[in-house]
């Protein structure tokens, strides 16, 4: 990720500067904390008005502070053919990412569900890991319509990701490993169910 100013003239510097505030906000959120650019740009050593410069509000902030904000795609350079398997990859690669950055998913999470949410268009409410999801499903569609293979999409990340982490673990009194497993479980589950059964009504 990077901002137009941080695209024009003297890259190499920009780019440091831009990492540099980019790093500080994840401590930030990795603490706990909603970052405001003003605190961030104090971690960084950097001017108030320059860190203005590469993220105009708080919003921009929090994207490119977020784990995920990089990945296009979570299966792997070889990745199978066969649906359960591609499903499978890409299920353990982001219960791997999530649990691999708890803290900093928990706080976007917390911010994502607040009354007045920072901006709802926190990478956490995109939906981004649907399209990992529909990635791994698409030998389905051959079987099975766009929509079908949507709605299957939708059930499969609603028993995956840090909001199942937080509930099998904080609930559940799963461990981390545990709670993978059960995802991974899960997602299969619903995959079997669909190729039986057909995907969740409604699609």
């Amino acid at each position: 990720m990077s901002t137009p100013y941080q695209d024009a003239g003297r890259t190499g510097q920009k780019r440091r500067t831009f990492e540099a505030l980019v790093a500080a906000a994840r401590e930030a959120v990795a603490a706990g904390e909603a970052p405001t650019l003003d605190h961030v740009a104090a971690a960084a050593g950097v001017a108030r008005s320059t860190a203005y410069r590469y993220f105009p509000s708080q919003r921009e902030l929090l994207a490119a502070a977020h784990p995920e904000t990089a990945r296009e795609s979570l299966l792997p350079a070889d990745a199978p053919e066969e649906p359960a398997a591609r499903l499978d990859a890409v299920v353990l690669e982001f219960a791997r990412l999530i649990v691999g950055t708890e803290a900093q998913q928990r706080t976007m999470l917390r911010l994502s569900l607040e009354r007045e949410p920072v901006d709802a268009s926190l990478p956490l409410r995109q939906g981004r890991a649907i399209a990992w999801i529909e990635e791994a499903l698409l030998p389905l569609r051959k079987r099975l319509t766009d929509a079908e293979v949507r709605s299957l999409a939708l059930a499969i990340r609603s028993a995956i990701g840090i909001e199942a982490l937080v509930w099998l673990t904080d609930i559940g009194g799963l461990t981390r490993e545990q709670a993978v497993a059960s995802m991974r479980w899960s997602a299969q589950a619903l995959l079997q169910q669909a190729l039986a059964g057909g995907p969740p009504s409604g699609s």
